[in-house]
């Protein structure tokens, strides 16, 4: 299996609005799959665009904003 290779915008660039799984979960230093998992258990908001799932970047920083309140 060939390793997924995923850069996200850094300053200067043009911001992103939505990210892909792959790059949600570079984003948050998490695996793919327990980015799957935040997003079947409703933790982590995202999209369908057709047959491809996004998570708009606001999610990533209200599911970080919640759990930092939660004390984790």
């Amino acid at each position: 299996m060939q390793a997924r290779r995923v850069t996200l915008p850094t300053i200067g660039q043009e911001s992103k609005v939505l990210l892909s799984v792959d790059e949600a979960a570079v984003a948050l230093s998490l695996g793919r799959s327990v980015v799957y998992d935040l997003i079947m258990r409703k933790e982590l908001a995202s999209i369908k665009v057709g047959r491809t799932r996004r998570i708009p970047v606001v999610a990533l920083h209200q599911y970080v904003h919640r759990r930092l309140e939660e004390g984790e």
